[in-house]
């Protein structure tokens, strides 16, 4: 599982994201401050206020609100639509109560930036662009077209033209940076959120497939005693009766059944017993486990360890652990299905660190992605648009982000680079010219190194006669 279904992780898409209820409880406030920002007025500041037109402006966000709570259930979650109507409308209402209560002039025209704020943070681009423009646009209009706000008094309260026109600049301004600053972050949150979400899928799996190996592996060892007593019974009945007889037919399908049971369970419980009796292992031995399901893909792989051979007492041995193993596994996989003709996966150590590199003779990585690689969702294409080497995949850099998540759980640390400086981008068969990944770990911190070289088999329990 290098990729995840484009299908589970649609890219920002804000269906069933925004609550009703969070909407109604945000608009409620905005109620309450608005009527006590009219109220403050009038009676503290002798402002003239237009009540019956600022009473029609909150009496609508009123009565929207008891619509939602008694019409919708509590826990209803909007769809992008619904939720950009809402938003839509708390922005028509606030730029309708700006308008009449002096347009810019009003120190309260800065909340023009909430709902495009809420707008960036829940919604989709297409979404949050309607709600920013919708904004400037009521900005725009109440800078110039607004009722004027007064005293008691009959005096007009405005700010010199050029300061208007430096607030409704600084507005605008706002409008745009805010929403484009919040929509970065909310992007990069969610992204991220969903990378480690298939990360946990991916190691959740990778746990399953090595608990149910150790389940079949116990099934075959503690059925192996009764189908061996079947087995002796069924022969010796099968001997004993005469050839050609109904009952010596029978006896023999049950000698073959229970045979047939044997390499049944001796096939599932391989892996299970590997799993359980080799807890730990060298490093050449790891890396030879993460490989081997992709040897079969028309590309020569070549493990190494740091003197050229392939196992030697000097290898660190470390615990098999299912995060390291589909960590590699990603890793070779990814080196595989760009490289050219071979991938090199080589284990070095020394006193203090140990390392695996794999290597490709592909066309390495682009420079412009290097500083993002490890980062889910780096890019997003269109089907038309895939890689012809992987049509199979949507390339959102998925995969090495789920490997790197997994490896640095182990206390690694992972470098990209490529083989060749300056980068070329051609693949040259048979050299190490393209992509490096380099896993590295301190052998002082590491939590995945043997503490002892001795294989942990279990307890020989004695039985007795």
């Amino acid at each position: 599982m290098t990729d995840t279904s484009p299908d589970l992780f649609e890219s920002h898409q804000a269906g069933g994201w925004v609550r009703l209820r969070t909407l109604i409880v945000l608009r409620w406030v905005a109620i309450a401050g608005q009527i006590a920002a009219i109220g403050i007025s009038q009676r503290l500041f002798n402002l003239d206020i237009e009540l019956g037109l600022c009473a029609i402006a909150v009496g609508m966000s009123i009565i929207l609100n008891l619509i939602s709570l008694f019409v919708y259930p509590e826990n209803k979650r909007l769809s992008e639509r619904e939720a950009t109507m809402m938003l839509a409308f708390d922005t028509v209402q606030l730029g309708f109560l700006l308008g009449v209560t002096g347009g810019i002039n009003n120190p309260f025209a800065l909340l023009i930036m909430a709902p495009v704020t809420v707008a960036a943070t829940a919604l989709s681009l297409r979404a949050t662009l309607a709600i920013g423009q919708a904004a400037v646009v009521l900005v725009s209009v109440i800078a110039w077209l607004h009722l004027p706000l007064r005293t008691l008094e009959g005096e007009t309260l405005a700010m010199p033209e050029l300061f208007a026109l430096g607030y409704w600049f600084a507005i605008v301004v706002s409008i745009v940076f805010i929403g484009v600053y919040t929509r970065r972050v909310s992007t990069e949150i969610q992204s991220m959120s969903k990378g480690l979400l298939a990360t946990q899928m991916a190691l959740a799996r990778e746990q399953k497939l090595t608990d149910l190996g150790g389940v079949v592996a116990a099934a075959a060892h503690e059925l192996g005693t009764p189908l061996a007593t079947i087995k002796l019974v069924s022969s010796e009945m099968v001997s004993e009766l005469p050839e050609g007889s109904d009952l010596h037919d029978d006896a023999t399908l049950i000698r073959d059944q229970a045979d047939r049971c044997r390499d049944i369970l001796r096939s599932m419980g391989r892996a299970g017993k590997d799993d359980l009796q080799l807890r730990q292992a060298p490093v050449s031995a790891v890396i030879e486990e993460a490989a081997e399901p992709h040897r079969g893909r028309g590309k020569e792989i070549i493990v190494q360890t740091g003197d050229g051979t392939t196992m030697t007492e000097e290898q660190p041995m470390i615990l098999r652990r299912p995060e390291l193993i589909h960590g590699l596994r990603n890793l070779v996989q990814n080196a595989v299905d760009f490289a050219s003709s071979t991938v090199w996966v080589e284990a070095c150590w020394s006193d203090t660190v140990f390392s695996i590199r794999v290597i490709d003779d592909g066309v390495g990585y682009p420079p412009y992605l290097l500083g993002r690689i490890g980062d889910p969702f780096i890019r997003q294409t269109r089907k038309r648009q895939r890689d012809a080497r992987r049509p199979e995949y949507e390339g959102m850099g998925l995969g090495l982000f789920i490997a790197k998540t997994l490896l640095e759980r182990t206390g690694a640390e992972l470098n990209f680079a490529n083989g060749t400086d300056p980068y070329t981008g051609v693949a040259r068969p048979g050299q190490q010219s393209g992509a490096i990944v380099e896993v590295t770990w301190s052998r002082k911190r590491t939590g995945i190194e043997a503490t002892d070289r001795t294989p942990i088999l279990g307890e020989n329990i004695q039985f007795e006669a």
